[in-house]
């Protein structure tokens, strides 16, 4: 039986029981996914999906909306954080645009999976109507599939989004039927003033939408246009039973909504890091789940993914490489 002899093996490597700590535990979810006592990492990758969010025009972030598709030119040159950690620890990066207000010139090497520009401000009607929603999930899933072909087995997902901590504040209130203010945060850096301010717009956009309950209407009609892509992708990641790698608050609400769908996707997640923004580590505890980092990071783009890929890494390799007590002729405790 694969628990029991996958256990056996991480137990009797030439360590104390235990001693690798979290470690084996991850060692453990990654044999389970794939179903053996000596798992592989291949072709890992990172999808970062930017997008506009209409709400982003009523001040809720400290930066001006068209940050997001400077910031999509700072990926596609290679000089963001994301594309630096990708780079050091061999990620292959894929930039889509899922819907930024702005048209991209030809010949970039990007994604186009624009499903609108931008998407509607909240406070005056749902960000996306149905079939938008539908086709953002489409295409997020069709970007993971594409991938799948290269034999990836191990993805992570970014974004980029000004606007998107509201949006993702939003969902979360909405998802697990929590006050508004318990899931705000400070996004890319306000200050008490700008705070209060999307305290009270988010109050306000929670009102103006009152019987939203199921996770695909609560994601069309507070979501962002990337977010859904970002569902769609994890939901194909998982059909493909991929290692999913889990970055910061906006990525695990997306993780949230499609775990409300189906449980199950939380045997392939690895919670990369908890986040500085604010209600990151209650989501996580909701989702009963612990981070591998705490780096008090708050920049999204899939930065927490990048940096813990080694840790996985390792995981696997220890998994693989490193001797049992009966290979190296020491004698275990009694």
């Amino acid at each position: 039986m694969l628990t029991t002899e996958l256990q056996h093996t991480i137990d009797f490597k030439t360590k104390p029981l235990g001693a690798l700590g979290y470690l084996e535990h991850l060692a453990y979810k990654i044999g389970m996914v794939q179903k053996t006592t000596s798992p592989q990492l291949s072709q890992p990758h990172m999808v970062v999906f930017a997008a506009d969010h209409g709400i982003a025009t009523t001040g809720v972030s400290a930066y001006p909306q068209e940050v997001t598709y400077q910031m999509v030119m700072n990926f596609l040159g290679g000089g963001a954080a994301i594309n630096v950690f990708c780079r050091q620890n061999g990620i292959e990066i894929k930039i889509v645009d899922a819907g930024v207000n702005f048209d991209f010139p030809a010949g970039l090497d990007l994604i186009d999976q624009k499903v609108r520009k931008s998407s509607r401000n909240i406070l005056d009607e749902p960000a996306m109507t149905v079939d938008e929603y539908q086709k953002a999930l489409q295409n997020g899933g069709s970007v993971v599939a594409e991938i799948a072909e290269t034999g990836c087995n191990i993805i992570g997902f970014g974004e980029m989004g000004i606007g998107n901590t509201s949006a993702s504040s939003l969902m979360m209130s909405k998802l697990f039927n929590l006050p508004i203010v318990s899931c705000i945060g400070r996004g890319t850096g306000l200050n008490d003033d700008q705070l209060q301010n999307k305290i009270n717009i988010l109050s306000n956009a929670i009102e103006k939408h009152p019987n939203i309950i199921t996770p695909d209407e609560i994601a069309q009609t507070f979501g962002g246009l990337e977010i859904a892509q970002m569902i769609g992708a994890m939901e194909e990641a998982f059909r493909q039973n991929m290692l999913i790698m889990v970055d910061g608050f906006i990525a695990t609400v997306a993780i949230a909504t499609v775990w409300k769908k189906n449980p199950e996707i939380l045997n392939n997640c690895i919670f990369c890091h908890v986040s500085d923004e604010n209600a990151h580590l209650q989501l996580l505890e909701l989702l009963g789940q612990k981070a591998l980092l705490n780096l008090n990071l708050r920049l999204g783009e899939g930065t927490g993914c990048a940096l813990a890929y080694p840790i996985i890494q390792s995981a696997v390799n220890f998994l693989n490489e490193m001797s049992s007590f009966e290979d190296a002729h020491v004698s275990n405790k009694e």
